[in-house]
């Protein structure tokens, strides 16, 4: 099984805003734009931000495994 299917939505979704926010931070550097370049760099923060937030949330609540 390939490893894009095991991810998640939220997965999905952190890397989505990581690449709009690289996609509009090379536009407003393009176009001399530096309202769409700071937003870019904003979503880039968040996204990242986000993902590794939720991956240490999802660590810290894992169950760990009961013995009988």
């Amino acid at each position: 099984m390939p490893w894009c299917v095991k991810m998640s939505w939220i997965n999905w979704a952190c890397i989505s805003v990581i690449l709009l926010g690289i996609v509009l931070f090379l536009y407003g550097a393009n176009v001399y734009d530096a309202a769409v370049g700071y937003a870019g760099i904003f979503l880039f923060l968040a996204g990242v931000i986000s993902l590794f937030a939720l991956y240490i949330y999802g660590e810290l609540t894992k169950k760990s495994p009961q013995n009988p």
